[in-house]
């Protein structure tokens, strides 16, 4: 980097001073931005298009406009100053958080999300150009920590999802703060690397997959409840915070460097990078848990080794600064598109890939941008006293936020009857026909039903693309119900069962692809209703005509297995097959169901329509049962919390 006006690079006075308002700013400004995309990657699957029929081509192209749009930030910043450029990004960002806390889905929510995007990234360009890069590395990882931190805080239920005046409250009051600061904050001619700019955009894309919890919190392999590890999953929420801080603190030490020989700063830069790369591919093949933890913490490292100044600082940087600001938020794009386009078409190459190839991109950046720079450095000593005194700090939040997400397991609870009620939903990942994330609606609406059996479909447990929330976790816990998860696509997304009823026999079986690239799953259940088992069979077929056939036979051998019931007589077990299974009842694939000896009870119950929710003119969802049940009444309630409705089936144990 040429070095046209030099002068003295040392670490910041203690406190919070005036001059540490650039840190207020950036963090605040950072966890802003993370709630608007948060909004806006949901609301471009279900507002602008619907994932699996809106060519992924259209989505991205839709996308990508609103990420080329900053790039009039640049010309802009010539005309006025890229200080006020900023400023602007900053308050346009802040009006669309808070316009979009007001909004109630729909087209509204889609173009505020998508102009928060764009004014967030022309905020950052602005930072890129002013802001000193004392507080840069630990200004970018500390607004990502502190919104995972947030987001698991909330029981990844964001407040932009909240009603009620707390949620207000809490957004106004960040708001307020981030507008301050951003007031409050000088202009310096000595602006961080390029390299922390553009590592920031894959950082933002890596952190939302793995620091915000669903890459360390013990997801259900279909074998065990969820809940029955409360204790386990609340020691990981604490571990991650844990992380989360120590993140930010190694951004801080890393980005000064300690007074050390150059060789050893290059080790510690090489040893980030590596663990970077190997958490996220820990992650991607399944591991869950410590790679998640370590991920976390060497982004905050890497984070450091490419905002590590040079001893003596250039002012002639700020330029290409903020391109390169723009330039990592569309590598963010990038990878975010290729990464989940991959479930709706095939691209040639597994998408665990992407996430990979990032941390190789990011670990690159730092490593190279370390050895470019030297910087004067802090002490030996005072580098071994940070990681205690941010210990002390990460505690108390770490331990609180544990306690706040803690949910003991409901009890399990027999019933004495021969009668149960079972319902079948496709929930959409949780989000209306508005576009709203609608987990505490579907629940409050489930509730009024009484079900004995919840059977649900495209459940997310952490897609950052749906905002990385655990829709499982969440709906179970406004029903009081023990929750059995079951992956399809990936570990994070598929179907589930809820049930207290006593469960005899749980698994999952992978179905094949038959040439498309959404995977899919046969969930089976054995449940005990009364004196009697019945086994069930959760699915969510994506190619019919090859799946079907395979379902058939699970449930076959799911019925084969005689079991006495309470009068002592052997009998074959009665099953029942449920779910969206995207065949209609004229389909030849139920013929294949059918010759199992499953029956469609529903057609002489109304034969209701569920799809689409809106305007139902056909059935692909079903309950389908076999002889020893019998369907005493079924519908399929007009609720708008999905993009299918849902089916209410009372059923009778012959």
């Amino acid at each position: 980097m040429t070095e046209t006006a030099r002068q003295p690079h040392t670490p910041p006075a203690r406190g919070l001073s005036a001059p540490s308002w650039p840190l207020v700013m950036l963090v605040t400004g950072v966890m802003l931005l993370f709630d608007v995309v948060r909004v806006f990657l949901p609301s471009l699957i279900t507002l602008y298009g619907r994932a699996g029929e809106t060519a992924p081509e259209s989505m991205g192209m839709y996308a990508a406009l609103w990420f080329v749009l900053p790039f009039a930030a640049v010309p802009a910043a010539r005309l006025a100053s890229p200080r006020i450029v900023g400023a602007v990004g900053a308050v346009a960002l802040a009006a669309a958080r808070l316009c979009l806390q007001a909004a109630d889905g729909g087209t509204p929510q889609l173009l505020l999300a998508s102009a928060g995007v764009t004014a967030g990234l022309v905020f950052l360009y602005g930072c890129a150009r002013t802001t000193a890069g004392t507080w840069v590395p630990a200004g970018l990882i500390g607004g990502l920590a502190g919104s995972s931190i947030l987001h698991l805080a909330l029981d990844r239920m964001d407040l932009v999802w909240r009603d009620g005046p707390l949620p207000w409250i809490a957004v106004v009051v960040l708001c307020a703060a981030f507008l301050w600061s951003v007031r409050l904050s000088p202009a310096s001619p000595v602006p961080a690397p390029a390299a922390v700019w553009f590592a920031f955009g894959p950082m933002l894309l890596l952190a939302g997959m793995y620091c915000g919890g669903p890459a360390v919190l013990a997801q259900d392999t279909g074998q065990h409840s969820g809940q029955h590890g409360a204790p386990f999953t609340a020691l990981a929420v604490v571990l991650q915070v844990v992380a989360l801080c120590a993140a930010v603190v190694c951004a801080w030490t890393t980005s000064w460097g300690v007074r050390t020989r150059r060789s050893r700063w290059a080790s510690w830069d090489l040893a980030a990078g590596l663990f970077l790369v190997a958490g996220v591919a820990a992650a991607e093949i399944g591991v869950q848990g410590l790679p998640a933890l370590v991920t976390t913490v060497a982004l905050g490292a890497c984070a450091g080794a490419a905002g590590r100044q040079a001893g003596t600082a250039a002012q002639s940087t700020g330029g290409r600064a903020g391109v390169a600001a723009l330039g990592g938020m569309l590598v963010f794009l990038v990878g975010a598109f290729l990464y989940y386009a991959a479930f709706d078409t095939d691209l040639g190459f597994p998408n665990a890939l992407v996430p990979v190839a990032l941390a190789v991109l990011v670990a690159v950046v730092a490593v190279r941008a370390g050895r470019r720079h030297r910087t004067a450095g802090i002490d030996a000593q005072t580098a071994r006293r940070a990681p205690r005194r941010w210990l002390l700090i990460a505690l108390p939040p770490a331990l609180l936020t544990g306690l706040l997400t803690w949910q003991s397991p409901p009890a399990t609870k027999a019933i004495t009857g021969n009668e149960f009620t079972l319902v079948a939903y496709n929930i959409r990942m949780g989000f209306g026909l508005g576009g709203r994330l609608d987990l505490d609606r579907i629940a409050a609406w489930a509730a009024t039903r009484r079900p004995d059996v919840m059977l649900m479909s495209e459940v997310d447990r952490g897609w950052l693309l749906n905002g990385g929330h655990d829709d499982l976790a969440r709906v179970a816990r406004g029903l009081g119900m023990r929750y059995y998860f079951a992956p399809a696509a990936d570990r994070l997304w598929g179907d589930a069962l809820l049930t207290n009823l006593p469960v005899a026999e749980i698994g999952s079986t992978r179905l094949g692809r038959h040439g498309y690239p959404t995977g899919a799953q046969a969930q089976s259940i054995v449940l005990k209703v009364g004196d009697h088992e019945v086994g069930i069979v959760n699915t969510h077929l994506q190619e019919p005509r090859g799946q079907a056939p395979e379902v058939a036979a699970i449930a076959g051998r799911l019925a084969a297995t005689s079991r006495t019931s309470g009068t002592g007589v052997a009998a074959p077990r009665p099953v029942i097959v449920a779910g969206d299974l995207n065949t209609t009842p004229s389909d030849p694939q139920m013929r294949v169901l059918e010759a199992a000896g499953l029956s469609d009870p529903l057609r002489a119950l109304g034969d209701p329509p569920t799809s689409p929710a809106d305007a139902p003119v056909r059935r692909i969802d079903h309950v389908l049962i076999s002889d020893g049940l019998t369907a005493v009444a079924a519908d399929a309630p007009r609720v708008p919390f999905s993009d299918h409705l849902p089916l209410v089936v009372r059923l009778r144990l012959d």
